[in-house]
């Protein structure tokens, strides 16, 4: 384990000097193509800043309407027997976290007060935030950037690998 963490510590360093080095080698104006990197960076964040905002904003007005814990208790039925595998409490973090990953954190932190980190609700909402992705969030990031107008099976494969995400973490949780 030790031999890990020392390789881990320097491994960016080593990246670095490596893409730095490797550049020189191959006379590539390496700073020059920093910069121009960084520009680029900054058109995409300034084109995407809008998407962002609605969302960010979007996310805030559900959770502080209360609208997520409706909804979540109108899902409760629908589990039914699965209630003792998959917490009621995480229907709300489940659904938020296909959107935005602050709102999700914020969600979770609540779950930390209310049944604890070492709880199984708490276990799974961490496993849960670290085997999903905000599909929602990136698919209108990177497509609009990119400018794809049709994502295709997109959508699908990602609720799909969310939805395994979902069972393995409670699965995972479960064995803690």
């Amino acid at each position: 384990m030790k031999f890990i963490l020392y390789l881990s510590q320097y491994m960016i360093p080593f990246v670095i000097f490596y893409i730095v080095g490797y550049g020189i080698l191959m006379k590539i104006p390496v700073y020059d193509s920093f910069v121009t990197g960084a520009k680029e960076g900054m058109k995409t964040v300034v084109a995407i800043v809008p998407t962002l905002v609605g969302l960010m904003v979007a996310t805030g007005v559900l959770r502080a309407s209360g609208f997520l814990d409706f909804l979540g208790s109108l899902l409760v039925p629908l589990i039914g027997p699965a209630e003792q595998i998959f917490p009621p409490a995480l229907i709300p973090l489940t659904i938020v976290r296909m959107f935005s990953s602050s709102a999700a954190t914020g969600l979770v932190l609540d779950l930390y007060k209310e049944y604890g980190t070492d709880s199984k609700v708490g276990m799974t909402a961490s496993l849960m935030m670290c085997c999903t992705e905000t599909i929602f969030y990136t698919m209108s990031v990177y497509f609009m950037t990119a400018g794809i107008k049709k994502t295709r099976y997109t959508l699908a494969g990602a609720l799909i690998a969310t939805f395994a995400g979902i069972a393995m973490s409670v699965v995972l949780a479960g064995l803690v």
